[in-house]
């Protein structure tokens, strides 16, 4: 246990903010005060030069919770295509290029599939959600989302790959369903979910 009394802050270590919104809906049960970087004045630029979702999500928590001498919260987040042999993997934000849009990665993805058949069209999203604190305490957390590579967008909601990640039970892509709904079922929500269980213990 560390040991805190009071409202503490945990400050989200992104500057996305999709994730942003998501972890402030997915975190509002916790007695915590949840920041951002550009709150707390923070303009560091964690470089993800790990090989694994675990190492980027590792070193950008212990990074924020250094400099910013708060709890910190971190996720790396990676879309696994089962047909391009697990890519884009970590480098899912990178995929098509270091500053490139959201429909700019879907559309390189759908490139590059353009001949795989809907059948082989497996995929999932997994979520790794690294805590830290100041003082050197560190820990994982993990989520899994299956589904299916669409052929085209579809859905106006959520970010990055989310129009083309369809959830076949539901009929829906992840961009098509509402916030409530995808924070129970996504790879974030379910890595949240045991974030949560680890926080409340802290």
């Amino acid at each position: 246990m560390l040991g805190f009394k009071g409202m503490v802050k945990l400050i989200l270590a992104t500057n996305n903010n999709g994730k942003v919104r998501e972890y402030r809906n997915l975190l509002r049960e916790l007695s915590f005060q949840v920041v951002t970087l550009a709150e707390q004045g923070i303009t560091t630029v964690v470089d993800e030069v790990g090989s694994t979702l675990e190492e980027n999500a590792g070193l950008k928590a212990t990074a924020m919770a250094n400099e910013s001498g708060l709890l910190a919260l971190a996720d790396d987040s990676g879309l696994e295509v089962d047909a391009l042999g697990g890519e884009p993997g970590p480098l899912s934000a990178r995929y098509a290029g270091e500053n490139a849009s959201d429909r700019e990665r879907v559309s390189y993805l759908l490139s590059r599939m353009e001949d795989v058949p809907w059948a082989e069209r497996t995929a999932r999203f997994r979520c790794i959600i690294a805590l830290a604190s100041p003082d050197g305490r560190i820990e994982l957390c993990s989520g899994e989302c299956d589904g299916l590579i669409m052929l085209k967008p579809r859905g106006e909601s959520g970010f990055g790959y989310d129009p083309v990640f369809y959830l076949p039970e539901l009929d829906m892509t992840m961009a098509e369903l509402p916030l409530e709904t995808k924070n129970r079922i996504s790879h974030r929500g379910r890595a949240a979910m045991e974030a949560c269980r680890v926080l409340a213990g802290w």
